[in-house]
């Protein structure tokens, strides 16, 4: 026998069997887990369909914001952004740097006026640095819902009667083409007479 070989002589000829139980199967999320202060964004298109992966975008973007936010909605959807921790995360950006802004552009602010929506609430605290206007009827306006975050940050709903959408964490092309569309809307923007009333 070659010093290489082993010696076969000291190998059990039978080996005790081994018990292996199978877990069930695996299960994965495609979403990202939940953003915090300091995390690097994330790359590429998130695709989303359900309300709850809606949810979830919306406040990692949020949570990624750092000096501005744009928001471009219907009524400001209560089921997406009328809780806490979407405030919360919105008055740490704000309260983050004086020169930090937000400006909200809505369609019809009668809905969040009557349930006394947490962002109104959050305006009326925050008057230098949280705008919101209402959509001019008279202006071309576009179709869907999206929030813009920063540079680079971009949450779109191509139809606001669906809950499908995409978030794309790091795209700063098309986030600038979506600000400059917000930005255009904005200047042919009006001052919503009840919202005003409401906020005073």
């Amino acid at each position: 026998m070659s010093e290489s070989e082993p010696d076969r002589s000291e190998i059990p000829a039978d080996l005790p069997a081994i018990d292996f139980e199978s877990p069930g199967r695996f299960a994965y999320d495609i979403n990202p887990a939940p953003m915090q202060p300091g995390d690097k964004p994330l790359a590429g298109r998130r695709p989303f369909d359900t309300a709850e992966q809606a949810r979830e975008h919306a406040l990692n973007l949020l949570r990624q914001a750092r000096r501005s936010l744009s928001l471009f909605t219907p009524d400001l959807e209560a089921w997406l952004y009328n809780n806490l921790e979407v405030q919360q995360a919105c008055a740490l950006m704000l309260r983050a740097h004086p020169r930090n802004r937000m400006r909200v552009l809505i369609a019809d602010s009668s809905r969040a006026i009557r349930e006394s929506h947490r962002l109104l609430a959050l305006s009326r605290r925050l008057t230098s640095t949280m705008q919101i206007r209402k959509l001019n009827p008279d202006y071309p306006m576009e179709q869907g819902a999206y929030l813009i975050v920063d540079d680079h940050g971009l949450l779109v709903r191509p139809s606001v009667e669906r809950f499908a959408g995409y978030a794309l964490y790091q795209d700063a092309a098309r986030a600038r083409q979506r600000q400059q569309q917000f930005d255009t809307a904005w200047s042919h923007s009006l001052t919503d007479p009840e919202l005003r009333s409401f906020l005073l």
